[in-house]
């Protein structure tokens, strides 16, 4: 799967811009909702990715893209919830993240990608 941090706000994915949070469950590419998650705002600082959000954990694998920086805070659910599934989490900066599509066919992507910080 082709997908690129093309600027800070901006990521491209098969050729289409998005300039929110996605989710891409098996090719399947849809805006991160992170109401479930604003509580813990305050908390870290920024609205971090918690299990209490709609994560593809379809696979043996969830990829997470932390942003440009790096700084989408993960909670610690996420990791827990994923060890009770048998799923390996890869947390990195989204471009990096972006880079590790490129040898997965759409069907194999399990992904959350932050598109700024």
């Amino acid at each position: 799967m082709q997908a690129r941090l093309i600027a800070f706000g901006v990521l491209e994915i098969e050729g289409v811009a998005y300039t929110r949070d996605v989710v891409i469950d098996e090719g399947r590419i849809r805006r991160r909702h992170k109401g479930p998650s604003r509580s813990l705002r305050e908390q870290y600082g920024h609205t971090p990715l918690t299990s209490a959000e709609a994560i593809p954990w379809g696979g043996p694998r969830l990829l997470i893209g932390t942003g440009a920086e790096g700084d989408l805070p993960v909670a610690p659910d996420v990791y827990a919830e994923a060890a009770r599934r048998g799923i390996a989490v890869d947390v990195m900066p989204t471009s990096d993240a972006c880079r590790s599509l490129r040898d997965l066919r759409p069907d194999q992507v399990h992904a959350v990608l932050h598109v700024t910080c």
